[in-house]
């Protein structure tokens, strides 16, 4: 795809996927999957910083006008945009200068599954810790938390293996 359609391609399709798709999924009754966090997942690291932060904001708070969600899903996805460079820097040890040429696809599946589980998983801590917004239902938190998130990682993983180009 060329590389100017990609983002917005990507956030687009996310949007759509999510609203109309997946906001409409209730796997036993509570279990959502929340696939757009892979826009923060997916964004290119040589592009500006700010218009992705900038960008994350506005994918989330599309879906929270579209989901009536009073704004939790734009700052969990703020909030996962905005430390996605600390785990790049711990996970896949790379420092600035390596941003230019990082391209997750190249990397081994092992500390690229540890990275997408841990912004996943933060996500949706953050996710349902705004949603109950009480500590009573903390046990409620971290259940939907486990179980919406391994929902996601499937769903994120099997659509990586889908829609991943063939490199020759």
């Amino acid at each position: 795809m060329n590389k100017v359609l990609y983002i917005p391609f990507l956030f687009l399709s996310l949007l759509f996927l999510q609203v109309f798709i997946l906001n409409n999924i209730l796997f036993l009754g509570s279990i959502n999957p929340y696939l757009y966090v892979a826009f923060v997942i997916f964004y290119p690291l040589k592009k500006e910083r700010y218009l992705f932060l900038f960008l994350s904001f506005l994918l989330g708070l599309s879906i929270d006008f579209f989901s009536d969600s009073g704004g939790i899903n734009a700052f969990a996805l703020l909030f996962v945009a905005y430390i996605r460079l600390f785990f790049i820097r711990v996970i896949f040890k790379k420092t600035e200068q390596d941003y230019l040429l990082f391209n997750l696809h190249q990397e081994s599946f092992g500390k690229v599954f540890n990275y997408v589980i841990i912004l996943i998983v933060i996500h949706h801590f953050i996710l349902f810790s705004l949603a109950n917004f009480s500590t009573q239902n903390f046990s409620s938190v971290l259940l939907n938390t486990l179980y919406s998130s391994i929902f996601t990682l499937i769903l994120f993983f099997l659509g990586s293996y889908i829609f991943r180009r063939k490199e020759k």
